[in-house]
C-alpha cells in the first residue's frame, strides 16, 4: 500500500513539472504571449495556465508586458519570460585549467575568467576546481543576484544523470561524483556533461542549428568529437556517451592512436595531428611560408588562407577524411545540419568544400541533398555548452521545478 501511494505522489509530482514546463516553455519560445494561447497550444485547461503562470509571477520567472487587441471581450495581457534576476554559472573544465562564467537566463554572459589547474590527481583538481569556483563567486558576488545553478562540461566519459565522470584523458577519476560534491559544497542545483555534446546542445538553443532538431556537431580541437541531436535533444545512448566520431577507423594501415586502435580518425584530424603533419612535412623539404618552430593550427590556418601551397594541402587531407567520417555518420542519422567547430574552422573556404566533396560521393542522395554543412557561431571553448545544461533544465522542468518549491 505505501508503494503504491509513493508512486501516485511521485506521477503528481511528474505532471506538476511536465505542466510547469510546457507552459515556462511556450513563454520562452514564443513570448510575449496571452494565457488563452498558452491554454490553445499546450491543449492544458484555461485554469491549470492560470495557476501555473500565477506561480511563475509569484516566484519573479515571468512578467506582463502589455495588453493584447481585443477581439472584442477583456484584452488578453502579454507574459514574456523574466531572464535578468537568475544567473547560473558554467564552467570548461579542459586540461590545463577551468574556463568559469557567469549567465543570466537569456544566455548572456556578463564576465568570465580563466583558472589555470595543472593539478594531477581527482582529489586536488577538485579542490582547486572548487576554489576557483569559490573565487569567482566572491569577486563577482554584486553581479549575482540569486544563484540558481553550476553546471560543469568537460571531456572524457560522463553519466549526466547520475552526475558521476566515470574518464577524463588526462587524468585519472574514480567515479568521480562531481555533482553531488558541488551541491554540498555550494547548496544549489548542479549539473555535469560532456563538452562537445553540450556544445552541439548550445548550438540548438542559441547558434546554427536553431531551427533543426536533428543535427550533428564535430569538433576538432586536441581529439575529434562530435554531438548528436535527435528532435532537439542529445543522444546519449544507454550510458550517455555517444558521438566518439574520432575514433571511427578511416586507416587500418594508420597511426597507432591512443586508445589502441590504428588509423582512428583523430590520428589525422586533430589539432596536433595536423600540425605534426606539417611539421614533417617541412622536414621533408617541402616549401611553405610556415616554419618548424611555428606551425600551430592558427598558423597554418593563416597560411592557408594566405595561398600557402603545402598548408591547403594539409587541410584539404583533413578535410578529406573527416568529410569520410562525417559520411558514415549522416548515412547513420540523417541529419538536417551539420556543423563544424574547432580552430580548424578559421580556414572554412578550403575545409568545407573538402568536406562536402566526400559527401557528394559517399552519402546517400536523399540524405544529402539540402544538407548545410556550416561552421559553428559559437566560441568552442566557452562555457557555453555548461549554460546549454541549465537552460535545458528550465525548458524540462527539472530546474524550473526545484524554483517553484517553497523555500
Amino acid at each position: 500500500m505505501t508503494t503504491g501511494g509513493q508512486a501516485q505522489i511521485g506521477n503528481v509530482d511528474l505532471v506538476k513539472q511536465l505542466n510547469s514546463a510546457v507552459v515556462y516553455r511556450l513563454i520562452d519560445q514564443q513570448g510575449p504571449i496571452s494565457r488563452i494561447q498558452i491554454a490553445e497550444f499546450s491543449q492544458l485547461a484555461p485554469a491549470s495556465v492560470t495557476k501555473i503562470t500565477r506561480q511563475l509571477l509569484e516566484r519573479g520567472l515571468i512578467k506582463e508586458v502589455d495588453q493584447q487587441a481585443s477581439t472584442g471581450g477583456r484584452r488578453a495581457i502579454s507574459i514574456i519570460c523574466e531572464t535578468r534576476p537568475f544567473h547560473a554559472i558554467a564552467v570548461r573544465l579542459g586540461r590545463h585549467g577551468a574556463t568559469i562564467a557567469l549567465y543570466d537566463l537569456q544566455g548572456k554572459s556578463l564576465c568570465d575568467a580563466h583558472y589555470p589547474l595543472t593539478e594531477s590527481t581527482q582529489d586536488t583538481l577538485e579542490a582547486s576546481l572548487f576554489d576557483a569556483i569559490s573565487d569567482f563567486i566572491a569577486i563577482n558576488q554584486r553581479r549575482i543576484r540569486e544563484l540558481i545553478a553550476i553546471s560543469v562540461v568537460l571531456p572524457g566519459l560522463v553519466d549526466p544523470s547520475a552526475g558521476i565522470v566515470h574518464y577524463m584523458p588526462h587524468i585519472s577519476v574514480d567515479n568521480w561524483p562531481l555533482v553531488q560534491l558541488l551541491q554540498q559544497r555550494f547548496k544549489v542545483t548542479c549539473f555535469v556533461g560532456h563538452d562537445i555534446r553540450s556544445l552541439a546542445l548550445a548550438e540548438h538553443y542559441f547558434g546554427a542549428t536553431h531551427d533543426y532538431p536533428d543535427s550533428i556537431l564535430v569538433r576538432v580541437h586536441r581529439s575529434t568529437g562530435a554531438g548528436i541531436l535527435v528532435n532537439g535533444q542529445i543522444f546519449l545512448g544507454s550510458n550517455g556517451n555517444v558521438g566518439e566520431i574520432g575514433h571511427i577507423q578511416i586507416d587500418p594501415l594508420g597511426e597507432r592512436c591512443h586508445c589502441g586502435n590504428f588509423g582512428c580518425l583523430e590520428t589525422v584530424v586533430s589539432n596536433g595531428a595536423i600540425e605534426q603533419r606539417v611539421a614533417h612535412l617541412l622536414s621533408q623539404g617541402f616549401s611553405s611560408k610556415l616554419t618548424r618552430e611555428e606551425c600551430t593550427i592558427t598558423a597554418i590556418c593563416k597560411a592557408a588562407n594566405r595561398g600557402d601551397t603545402l598548408a591547403q594541402d594539409v587541410l584539404e587531407h583533413a578535410g578529406k577524411y573527416l568529410g569520410k567520417a562525417l559520411a558514415i555518420a549522416i548515412n547513420l542519422f540523417n541529419p538536417q545540419k551539420v556543423v563544424i567547430a574547432g580552430e580548424i574552422t578559421d580556414a572554412e573556404k578550403i575545409l568545407l568544400p573538402a568536406i562536402q566533396r566526400c559527401i557528394n560521393t559517399q552519402v546517400l542522395k536523399e540524405f544529402r541533398q539540402h544538407l548545410p554543412i556550416e561552421v559553428s557561431t559559437l566560441n568552442h571553448l566557452s562555457p557555453i555548452g555548461a549554460f546549454a545544461l541549465v537552460k535545458r533544465a528550465m525548458l524540462n522542468g527539472v530546474l524550473l521545478q526545484h524554483l517553484l518549491e517553497p523555500a
